[in-house]
């Protein structure tokens, strides 16, 4: 087959659970004799054209940020959006859209009303009535390209059965298929722990739906159960400064500590491995990739349960703990719970993890491009 995606960001240019997806699926679709394309913004210097895991890559243009303080520019959206209608689709016998920033779905659906089959949208989150969060009164707009986009094709993928419920509560009446998003486990077996002795651990962009001031208040109840706890902060974004701030005033510089952005996937995995417990509260995970990587390297995973989190449909009484509720001394309680059972729960995680291998889902995926 000869297989096009499409998605503004590119891997490792832009990182992310959908542009790790895309690069990681392309590469192994490649290497099992497929011709494989990706269309996206040029985030690399020299030439448009380039070729990377025996995948060919398209740079459409440039933009000099996907971000305008701090939430997706929607003139990068429409740039990438109106760049696609140079897309040579016919040549193609499936063209992969992911649903972010729309506007490229519209001009794929364009590019391919010829032959309409070839068109698969791939969905990593359905936002829904929290587009009137995000965006107050204008949310409506949002809302309605968000639904519009669900009818372009009766192609639709869901990265979790969370994007499925929330597709078909947009009206999404067809066939919706559920293909996850995975881990390269053999790699993560490889790579060495770190020098450390880390209890508690994140990892993510620090914006507010990561809920990483509830963890820091979490480790300040438990300190007085656990002196030495050290819990780990790996990442950066616009809250870094208040969470720093938060730390200091609570008095927990000698037991957080911030590690900031990893430019190396491996680094990040050798902290996850001289860790104890991996802790994800946030309240919006279109998937949650890291729960898998965590449970890969043996740590269960505490998270907070959400209408707009994924991140939970992952977890499994063997592989984690569940917080029902925004409450710091539930979180508390968890991860001392989920310290206590590490031991027990070490193997289960293991083995929960390697179902989702990359070479899983690729079969998957082929089979579904197969059938179309």
């Amino acid at each position: 087959m000869k297989i096009a995606y499409v998605y503004d960001a590119m891997y490792p240019w832009v990182k992310g659970g959908a542009e790790k997806r895309v690069a990681e699926i392309a590469k192994r679709l490649a290497e099992r004799g497929h011709e494989v394309h990706c269309y996206g913004l040029q985030w690399w210097t020299g030439e448009a054209d380039i070729q990377q895991n025996g995948v060919f890559l398209h740079g459409l243009g440039k933009w000099p940020n996907m971000y305008n303080n701090g939430r997706r520019s929607i003139q990068e959206g429409v740039y990438f959006g109106l760049k696609c209608l140079n897309i040579p689709t016919s040549e193609f016998d499936i063209i992969d859209c992911q649903n972010f920033p729309y506007f490229s779905c519209f001009s794929a659906k364009f590019r391919t009303l010829n032959n309409p089959s070839q068109l698969v949208t791939t969905w990593h989150e359905v936002w829904g009535d929290y587009w009137y969060e995000y965006l107050g009164r204008k949310g409506i707009f949002g809302h309605a390209v968000e639904k519009i986009t669900s009818r372009l094709t009766k192609n639709n993928v869901a990265v979790s059965q969370k994007t499925r419920r929330g597709l078909k509560n947009l009206g999404v009446d067809h066939n919706i298929q559920v293909i996850p998003n995975g881990i390269d486990f053999s790699q993560i077996q490889q790579i060495k722990s770190s020098q450390g002795d880390i209890d508690v651990i994140f990892a993510g962009r620090l914006i507010k739906e990561k809920n990483v001031d509830l963890l820091i208040n979490a480790v300040s109840l438990l300190r007085f159960e656990m002196p030495d706890i050290q819990c780990y902060i790996i990442g950066d974004g616009p809250e870094k400064q208040s969470l720093e701030q938060l730390v200091s005033s609570l008095g927990l510089k000698k037991h957080i500590t911030f590690i900031g952005f990893l430019e190396r996937y491996e680094d990040m995995i050798s902290y996850f491995k001289a860790s104890k417990v991996f802790v994800l509260p946030s309240a919006r995970e279109g998937f949650g990739i890291v729960v898998l990587e965590a449970n890969a390297c043996g740590l269960p995973v505490v998270t907070l349960r959400h209408e707009r989190s994924a991140a939970t449909d992952l977890i499994e009484c063997k592989n984690g703990i569940i917080c029902n509720t925004l409450s710091t001394t539930e979180l508390a309680e968890c991860i001392k719970d989920a310290l206590s059972q590490k031991d027990h729960m070490e193997e289960y995680c293991v083995s929960y993890a390697q179902k989702y291998d990359w070479q899983n889902i690729v079969r998957l995926q082929e089979k579904y491009y197969t059938e179309l």
